[in-house]
């Protein structure tokens, strides 16, 4: 229910102050709120003979297209309301009024929706009768709806569109005739093929509750929706997969030539591409870029194709919708010579802020010298020391401590929920599980310096955050507290040297942190240990010490780490879930001596 709440419930406000918000992050721009037109400045237009180029259509898919009103693209864009064609009235107003009187002529691009399509039509007869020239490119890319289903209705538009705003807009800007500019806009469109896919449909400002629990319901856990439309318009199928099985059924629909439903754009090995990923809205940036790692890589593998650019963001959107679409643009001649090639329209700069490819012509085409992606293994030099422990010991006494640690990362992970950002446990465990593969893998040593340094390694290359970050910097510093007890002949290290040790690591971790016990963090089981440690040199009761300085924690509160900034009254009910994993361990390691 989460995608159903909104900051704006009022979908006529949400419009009207999302156009609004275009104008202020491109001053260039004007809005003509009554027909709900953002169009250029005329002072910001350098060649006012170029031809203008206009899209529109309903609201609900920003960027797309008022933040593309901008130089090297849009001239004007005419929006509706939310998921809703413009009215013919609004069209024939931008076309007649927010255009420079001086153009040579006018690109209309229209997505191939029937609303669209009919009210934009309209508006350009008028425009027509009216002694102007103008063109309409219709952008029908959508592979999900087969030729059966499509019928006479063609192709639905998705998000292919952008490009083509992208090279009409460019080729204007180079004064190109609107002959010129449509030929190759719908050169473009015949070599475009798009198809989306979706977690969920969207959920529309100011829509009963309910439709989003329908929804729900409609498509259940775990189950895309692949073909869906970016008005909600349902998909062609709904399955359940993983990333590399919804992607392999995606570009199948788009490039296998034996799908004769389906194979719109004969697209071979070894073609010039653009590839276009683009959000719905409400995939994360994180996973948009996964996505776009697993579509380029079977591309390759599966197709041949290795895209001459690649794009991926939010650039024709629907609302905050769980989904994303493919599009794939073959890069056909356009015949009018040098700067004018579709690459090179793509390439152009604009000033457009939903325009978001930024890597320059020249960074896409040189050429990389190969480098290795992976670093090598730094190989720590350890300088034996002669202090001596029973190696079986120290394996077994790690052993019992890491794997209840292991074993509580549930009851750390629910803590954690509670107070902070839920990934406590899951760190400590990752930590914990690196340790115990070492443990197995590593040969045996009686030099304890040679198991710290080991051990050190493995907490700084597996464990993240700001745990991660102490517990790296008081091991390293153990391991150079140890070395300071060497001595010249053989010696047993006895608990009250490892005591010593670790008071002056808890010393050297004081530096980087003011946490001290009373501050609700792992610091209230760690000073008690190695405190009851050094006093008695009984590890059992120094681990009796740890647990009840985490228990303790229970009702305090923060003084730092996130849970400051956690609201609630949760750290009265649950203890500081960094000191309760870390007395788990020191509790195992004590069953383990």
């Amino acid at each position: 229910m989460a995608a159903a709440k909104h900051y704006l419930d009022d979908p006529t406000n949400a419009v009207l102050s999302g156009l609004r918000g275009v104008t202020l992050t491109n001053p260039s721009l004007v809005l003509d709120e009554t027909n709900k037109i953002i169009y250029r400045h005329p002072s910001s237009v350098a060649s006012p003979q170029n031809v203008s180029v206009v899209c529109g259509g309903g609201s609900g898919h920003e960027p797309g297209f008022s933040a593309f009103v901008g130089q090297g693209a849009l001239t004007a864009c005419v929006a509706g309301t939310i998921f809703a064609s413009p009215s013919a009235q609004q069209i024939r107003a931008c076309l007649s009024q927010r255009l420079p009187e001086e153009t040579q002529g006018i690109i209309v691009v229209v997505t191939n929706y029937t609303g669209d399509v009919l009210n934009f039509g309209m508006g350009i007869e008028k425009a027509r009768a009216m002694g102007k020239k103008v063109e309409m490119v219709i952008v029908a890319d959508d592979v999900g709806v087969g030729r059966a289903k499509g019928g006479k209705v063609g192709r639905r538009g998705l998000s292919g569109t952008a490009l083509i705003v992208k090279i009409c807009g460019a080729l204007a800007e180079t004064g190109a005739s609107v002959e010129d500019c449509a030929k190759v806009g719908r050169l473009a469109v015949d070599n475009l093929v798009s198809v989306g896919a979706s977690l969920s449909r969207v959920h529309v400002p100011g829509r009963p509750l309910q439709e989003a629990k329908d929804e729900e319901e409609r498509l259940g856990p775990g189950l895309v929706e692949i073909g869906m439309g970016i008005h909600n318009e349902p998909g062609c199928e709904k399955v359940k997969t993983d990333l590399p099985g919804l992607v392999k059924t995606m570009l199948a629909q788009m490039l296998d030539p034996s799908d004769q439903d389906r194979a719109y754009v004969k697209i071979e090995k070894g073609d010039d591409t653009v590839l276009l990923v683009n959000n719905f809205g409400g995939t994360s940036n994180l996973e948009l870029s996964a996505v776009v790692t697993e579509i380029v890589g079977q591309l390759r593998s599966t197709y041949g194709l290795k895209p001459k650019r690649v794009i991926s963001g939010t650039l024709f959107g629907s609302l905050n919708g769980l989904g994303f679409i493919i599009s794939v643009l073959k890069l056909a001649d356009t015949g009018l010579g040098s700067g004018r090639s579709i690459l090179e329209l793509l390439d152009a700069p604009a000033e457009a802020t939903g325009w978001s490819a930024s890597i320059k012509t020249e960074t896409w085409e040189k050429e990389y010298d190969g480098i290795s992606a992976t670093a090598e293994d730094e190989k720590e030099d350890v300088r034996p020391t002669n202090l001596r422990v029973d190696p079986n010991l120290l394996k077994s006494a790690l052993k019992s401590g890491l794997h209840r640690l292991i074993a509580s990362e549930g009851e750390v992970t629910h803590y954690d929920t509670i107070v902070g950002d839920g990934d406590c446990g899951i760190g400590l465990k990752r930590g914990a599980e690196g340790i115990l593969r070492t443990l197995e893998d590593g040969q045996a040593t009686e030099d304890p310096l040679t198991c710290l340094t080991r051990i050190a390694g493995v907490v700084e290359a597996t464990m993240d955050g700001t745990s991660g970050a102490l517990y790296a910097i008081f091991l390293n510093s153990l391991c150079a507290n140890v070395r300071k007890l060497d001595s010249p002949s053989q010696t047993q290290l006895t608990p009250r040297m490892w005591a010593q040790a670790l008071d002056g690591s808890l010393k050297a971790l004081g530096k980087y942190t003011p946490a001290q016990p009373g501050d609700r963090t792992l610091m209230d089981a760690l000073v008690p240990f190695v405190e009851t440690l050094k006093e008695t040199g009984d590890t059992r009761k120094a681990a009796e010490a740890a647990k009840a300085g985490a228990d303790s924690t229970k009702g305090m509160k923060a003084s730092l780490g996130r849970s400051v900034y956690v609201g609630g009254e949760g750290h009265t009910e649950v203890p500081d879930p960094g000191a309760y994993g870390l007395c788990q361990f020191l509790t195992g390691l004590a069953d383990g001596l």
